[in-house]
């Protein structure tokens, strides 16, 4: 990530106030995960205007906690200092960006556009330069933990763009986060977090398949859980699989298997035309990529060991 070292992380309430009024901050996609970032900067006192869909109870949620709601992309840009995005894809992010009522177009010199989507490095590279020759700002800010972490204020965020602009989306950030990294240049805290989504998502298959092993050899599922928890196999998504199926438990990850496979797609993307040796990312897109042609897209990851049983895939 060349220009820039990464920033140590921050605490929530470590940073200095560098700004004396309040920004009024735009949103879109109060989803999942973005309603307890709303939620957030609600309660920090940030004017808020947001966007409706269809899915009304988080959007009623917060326009009976203060918020605005306005109609298109190009009404909430024209209006705000700041503009949050998080939906799904880079796809997504451009739909918002074009035609008469998009951001590109309504956006006033000088708004900050923050990218919380977890998307593709080259495509918001190429998009922060079409919104600079309009005075536009773009910082990509991904995000890592859980919609309970979200509602608790308690998120991780990765920001890069310019140190200038950063500063401010990072005071912005401590209304919703415990932890705020500065990555670097404009793409690589997209870059990190893909990495980073590598890793769970790689482990999340792994654990899978060992619970699998486990219930196929008679091996007891919660003793399991007793010695790999105590050592260095351990890891977050196997402890999400098995609280899932000894507890009930789904809030720990509640991340589709649509969405693993697009980001381990976005993944495989980046590193094309590297000397990577891709050795494990290709199998583990493959698993997400079945499992949503199979029809369990929507489904939790928490739930892949029950998708690639030997029942389930025998149709029993």
């Amino acid at each position: 990530m060349a220009g820039h070292a990464s920033t140590p992380l921050y605490s929530r309430f470590g940073t200095p106030p560098l700004m004396t009024k309040k920004l009024t901050i735009g949103f879109i996609g109060a989803g999942l995960m973005g309603h307890g970032i709303a939620k957030n900067l609600l309660l920090a006192g940030y004017p808020l205007i947001l966007m409706g869909h269809k899915n009304r109870a988080p959007i009623d949620d917060l326009v009976r906690q203060g918020a605005v709601e306005a109609h298109s992309p190009g009404e909430i840009a024209s209006k705000v200092d700041m503009l949050f995005l998080c939906v799904t894809s880079s796809a997504v992010v451009e739909t918002l960006m074009s035609g008469d009522n998009g951001i590109i177009q309504a956006g006033r010199p000088g708004l900050i556009v923050v990218d919380a989507s977890t998307g593709d490095p080259a495509a918001t590279i190429a998009l922060g330069a079409r919104l600079s020759s309009r005075g536009i700002h773009l910082v990509d800010a991904p995000l890592t933990r859980t919609p309970r972490e979200a509602e608790d204020g308690r998120l991780n965020i990765l920001i890069s763009g310019k140190p200038d602009i950063v500063a401010q989306v990072h005071e912005v950030a401590t209304s919703f986060c415990e932890n705020i990294f500065e990555i670097g240049e404009l793409g690589s805290a997209l870059k990190l977090k893909l990495i980073n989504n590598l890793l769970s998502l790689g482990h999340a298959v792994l654990a899978a398949e060992a619970v699998n092993a486990a219930r196929a050899t008679g091996v007891d599922l919660a003793k399991l859980h007793a010695v790999v928890s105590r050592g260095g196999a351990n890891s977050a998504a196997f402890g999400m699989i098995v609280s899932h199926l000894l507890e009930g438990d789904d809030t720990g990850m509640q991340f589709s298997m649509r969405n693993a496979r697009k980001d381990l797609g976005c993944y495989r993307r980046m590193v094309e035309g590297t000397d990577l040796m891709n050795l494990l990312a290709g199998s583990a897109y493959d698993a997400y990529n079945l499992a949503t042609i199979m029809g369990h897209g929507e489904k939790l990851l928490s739930q892949m060991s029950g998708i690639f049983s030997a029942e389930h895939l025998a149709g029993k």
